[in-house]
């Protein structure tokens, strides 16, 4: 399914077979979430974490905000399905109240995320509005995107109003990423990666740029801090490029990696690798405990893995706008076994 979608996008008519992918992946994420409770040699993940995880800290640091599903890719490991087909976008109504939320709270960082946030086109003024107050603005994105018409002019943006740039990179080779992402996928993102350094990214301080390693299948992540001295070793002497940090992620078995994984039969022994790497210690300091997930309707959700999953907060407030006026109060987080990949070796929160 996936390599199927890295092919179409570049044929017509490309819309209508995108929708229609778009529509049976969904199916294919609510068949994911309900075979969970057929694997039973993966234990419930609430048995498993420590009762204290199971509740967020007394305050959050993070409000993570998903503008909208659009891309310009159809990566093959996107948890959140996201393509060229989808359409949700964030409003300006909802942007306000989350931001509002923010204030409220004394949240210190707003995470942005989508699909590709820069396709919203109301995200520069919800950098504009949240840098007033935030201690840190973070745009999360593909690279490639910025290089499209209607949005080269954001790494300037970015800088300008010194926006940390997080950017998935699958590999530090062309052959693999863009086996991920798609033809020409790596070759673009250097060329970003390139000018953001020019703008001071990865070298001046207040220009934060991060990367995000993926594996490529059904593996773990090689250990963290290796892996990042070996990207800058070779993006440095490959293409003169520096960065900040690199953060190894495991696939969560979500969306099309989800699917992937189902469809092969190896959801099971998939999940059983991430309980087996269970970490104590990285459950403790699991995202949804410290932050919240603002969907682009307004719905909240403890984490964006949940969101895409279509789990909703457990508490009686349902959207940003059930909060606001609210004392904050600490909620019971909504798990299942797809939480392993969070605490699976150093973590992926």
């Amino acid at each position: 399914m996936s390599s199927y979608i890295s092919v179409i996008i570049s044929q017509k008519p490309v819309m209508t077979v995108l929708l229609y992918i778009a529509t049976t992946e969904g199916d294919m994420m609510d068949e994911i979430i309900r075979g969970f409770a057929d694997i039973t040699s993966v234990p419930d993940f609430k048995e498993t974490v420590d009762k204290a995880c199971l509740e967020t800290a007394d305050s959050l640091d993070v409000l993570q905000m998903n503008i909208g599903r659009r891309c310009n890719l159809a990566c093959k490991h996107c948890h959140v399905l996201s393509s060229p087909a989808r359409t949700e976008e964030m409003s300006k109504e909802v942007m306000h109240a989350a931001l509002t939320y923010a204030k409220e709270q004394n949240i210190s960082t707003i995470d942005i995320t989508g699909g590709a946030p820069e396709m919203n086109p109301n995200l520069r003024y919800l950098v504009e509005e949240a840098v007033k107050f935030a201690k840190k603005v973070i745009v999360r994105t593909n690279l490639v995107i910025l290089l499209e018409e209607g949005y080269t002019d954001l790494p300037e943006f970015f800088a300008k109003n010194a926006v940390e740039v997080v950017c998935s990179l699958p590999y530090y080779r062309a052959l693999e990423t863009n086996k991920v992402r798609g033809d020409q996928t790596f070759e673009r993102s250097i060329t970003v990666l390139k000018l953001l350094n020019e703008l001071g990214y990865g070298k001046e301080e207040r220009l934060v740029l991060n990367l995000v390693y993926n594996p490529a299948g059904a593996f773990f992540p090689p250990d963290q801090a290796a892996m990042e001295k070996e990207y800058k070793e070779r993006l440095g002497a490959d293409f003169g490029i520096t960065f900040n940090s690199l953060y190894t992620l495991y696939n969560n078995p979500l969306g099309r990696f989800g699917a992937f994984l189902a469809k092969t039969k190896n959801l099971e022994g998939y999940l059983k690798k991430l309980y087996e790497a269970f970490n104590p210690a990285a459950a403790e300091s699991i995202m949804c405990r410290f932050q919240l997930s603002v969907d682009y309707d307004g719905k909240i959700y403890d984490c964006d893995f949940n969101l895409a999953a279509g789990l909703p907060c457990l508490q009686p407030e349902k959207t940003i706008f059930d909060l606001l006026g609210k004392p904050y109060k600490k909620r019971t987080i909504l798990v299942d076994k797809h939480c392993y990949a969070c605490t699976a070796g150093a973590g992926s929160s």
